[in-house]
């Protein structure tokens, strides 16, 4: 009797691993997308973070997809001269590390 209920936790507990792989997003395809956005690696000059704030300086602004950035999920982007203020929240320090360790 009691080995059902353990039967049950397991399956339980293998769907909510299941949900949440799915739910994960992979930063490694993030970053190529936003890179992409970005004008390419070879567009962007450096790049800071600030809180949930990434601050990317770019040579060229013209290049840059911020619609793509926008669905990326930013919940917001200034654009200052040459530099893109983009307000990613907590994953803006994991973004700037993969930029860093692609330049």
């Amino acid at each position: 009797m009691h080995y059902q209920y353990i039967i049950i936790a397991i399956v339980l507990l293998i769907i909510a691993f299941v949900v949440i792989k799915l739910n994960k997003k992979d930063f490694q395809i993030e970053i190529n997308k936003l890179i992409t956005y970005l004008g390419g690696k070879d567009n962007i000059i450096s790049s800071e973070v600030n809180l949930s704030r990434l601050k990317v300086t770019l040579k060229n602004m013209e290049i840059v997809d911020k619609d793509g950035i926008q669905k990326l999920g930013a919940k917001g982007i200034v654009e200052i001269d040459n530099q893109l203020k983009i307000l990613f929240g907590p994953n803006s320090k994991n973004l700037k590390k993969y930029i860093v360790d692609l330049k």
